[in-house]
């Protein structure tokens, strides 16, 4: 005779479909404390997409730089023996002339700091020191083909030209900072400079450079009338700066030396540009690191927030808990109702999480004017996250649920 268990001896079962809808129930049964809790993640899947993004967008910038400015400039620096009898410098007067006939070449500049004695000050008039700069301005001699070959770009005036060059003119350009120190606003008033005892009309006021940033800091005043004023230089010798076109840059590096002074092409060290590819790429992977770190702290943060919810649920629907045991729901339906409602908020979390984070990156680079960079498949990992941070979290509160008694529940 075969003994026929009872229904209430029964072995459950918990179908996906009854998971589904048991976890949608509890998760539609406490609508706000579920917004709050998918917050977490939807603050941490959001804060990955949206730093990621933009590393790659700003990784992107960063070559299209390197490539318009870094990767098209040639220094050229004189390591010619000196010695006051003779200062001469190796750069001839016409070097500018000589490089620009290179081909590939846009500009060419040479330039040097001019060494002021201890007395010499920079002053807006003769006599005063209330306008007086302090030792760390720097005087620039360069020739006219500086301003080309750093891109710089002027609020007021011009730079100088062959004109002044060539005739010794007495002028000067300065930059923004050091024009708002010497209390020069306007150019219209032809104000001057004075450097020791020698007045330099200022014709240009710098707003920005592209290459050179020190020239903004600086008074830079004609080669010829710094050789006259000053000497040539002695300790620091002359540069030249170099603006080619993109991929002749190498090339011209190897030519220049030559061109300059064919009888001594040592007295010149050529600096081409760095290899391009091995620095964008340590660039580009120290922004990926540190930004990254910063995403999986956010996502951290984010799974701690749906662990300490789903916990307080548990706690709150003890008595819930009881009568599904009481009714037959084993240990493990109750474990998988939990994770089933954490995963579920981590899923609906990271979707919102990269929808808002892709908004973030594209809305950035439009405010730019740059190119979106995102990676299709971070899109695709980002939900996947916030699933896998939802059921890690829901793993210990899930746990505790399991452990509950029916009968200690149902007393509660």
């Amino acid at each position: 005779m075969t003994k026929h268990r009872s229904p209430t001896h029964a072995r459950t079962r918990l179908t996906v479909r009854d998971l589904l809808s048991e976890a949608i129930a509890g998760i539609l049964q406490r609508p706000a404390r579920s917004v709050l809790t998918a917050l977490g993640t939807i603050l941490g899947v959001g804060a990955f997409i949206a730093v990621v993004g933009i590393t790659g967008t700003a990784a992107s910038q960063i070559d299209t730089r390197f490539n318009s400015l870094t990767a098209t400039e040639v220094n050229i620096a004189d390591i010619s023996p000196k010695s006051a009898a003779a200062p001469e410098l190796s750069f001839p007067k016409d070097a500018e002339d000589r490089i620009t006939r290179l081909n590939g070449v846009l500009a060419a500049g040479v330039y040097w700091g001019v060494r002021l004695g201890p007395k010499s000050q920079v002053r807006a008039s003769l006599g005063s020191a209330a306008n007086s700069v302090d030792a760390q301005t720097q005087v620039v001699a360069a020739s006219p083909g500086i301003w080309s070959a750093s891109r710089a770009k002027f609020v007021q005036g011009r730079a100088f030209d062959s004109f002044h060059e060539t005739h010794h003119q007495a002028v000067a350009v300065i930059g923004s900072a050091t024009a708002a120190r010497l209390g020069i606003t306007t150019l219209r008033t032809h104000p001057a400079v004075f450097i020791g005892n020698t007045a330099f009309t200022v014709i240009g006021i710098l707003e920005d450079v592209e290459r050179k940033p020190e020239l903004l800091m600086s008074i830079t005043v004609p080669r010829s009338v710094a050789e006259r004023t000053w000497g040539a230089p002695l300790d620091e010798g002359a540069q030249m700066l170099i603006a080619t076109q993109l991929g002749a840059a190498r090339q011209i590096a190897g030519e220049a030396a030559v061109a300059l002074r064919p009888e001594h092409p040592e007295y010149f060290r050529v600096t081409p540009p760095p290899d391009p590819r091995s620095l964008r790429t340590a660039v580009s992977g120290d922004l990926s690191q540190l930004f990254l770190l910063l995403a999986v702290v956010c996502l951290f943060i984010g799974a701690v927030g749906i662990a300490n919810t789903t916990l307080v649920a548990v706690m709150e629907r003890t008595g819930e808990i009881g009568l599904r045991r009481s009714l037959g729901a084993r240990g493990m339906h109750i474990t998988l109702q939990f994770l089933a409602e954490s995963a579920a908020l981590g899923l609906v979390g990271g979707l919102i999480g990269t929808s808002i984070g892709t908004v973030v990156v594209v809305s950035v680079a439009a405010a730019r004017h740059w190119t979106p960079v995102i990676d299709p498949a971070t899109l695709l990992l980002a939900p996947a996250l916030g699933l896998t941070a939802g059921l890690l979290a829901g793993l210990y509160p899930a746990w505790r649920a399991s452990r509950i008694s029916p009968v200690e529940a149902l007393r509660r």
